[in-house]
């Protein structure tokens, strides 16, 4: 699923000025590979990843990505990354500020497969094999892989 339709109607609005979105980024674990997809729109190699609905419980958006993009059932199990992702601007000059959850998940069932068309492969890797990753994505990945870690956030310091 390309661009939701809340943020389609709020550009109607605004136009391409920035907006803050909440978005998640399922790490998913089965055995000791990860899985990865290839985005259809640059190339990347990145884990599973989306925007929040209204409403939508973020936990639950990792979980309806994994399903729609990569075609996989997966629980979430921790959060491990809390962040925001540097501003983001598209080709059609919309700009957004993301507020990225990571998740670690486990799969559940189904084989990985492109679903949606926003990913042109999707396959589990080992983690020996993530050499072209997003270094971002690498990062993500580390941080999710113990199954017991308190959740890492960025910031926090008291104003000097």
């Amino acid at each position: 699923m390309p661009t939701p339709d809340f943020v389609l109607e709020l550009r109607q609005k605004i136009g391409t000025a920035p907006i803050s979105l909440v978005g998640v980024t399922a790490v998913v674990f089965r055995d000791e590979k990860v899985l990865i997809g290839r985005r259809a729109d640059n190339g990347r190699l990145q884990c599973v990843s989306g925007i929040v609905d209204p409403g939508e419980e973020p936990a639950d958006a990792a979980v309806r990505e994994c399903w729609e993009e990569a075609g996989v059932v997966v629980r979430a199990e921790r959060l491990a990354l809390v962040h925001t992702i540097p501003r983001v601007t598209y080709a059609n000059g919309d700009e957004v500020d993301y507020l990225d959850l990571v998740f670690r998940c486990a799969w559940v069932s189904g084989e990985p497969h492109p679903a949606d068309g926003e990913l042109t492969e999707v396959r589990f890797r080992g983690l020996e094999e993530l050499g072209d990753l997003d270094p971002d994505h690498v990062r993500r990945i580390a941080l999710a892989l113990p199954e017991d870690d308190p959740a890492r956030f960025e910031g926090g310091r008291p104003p000097s």
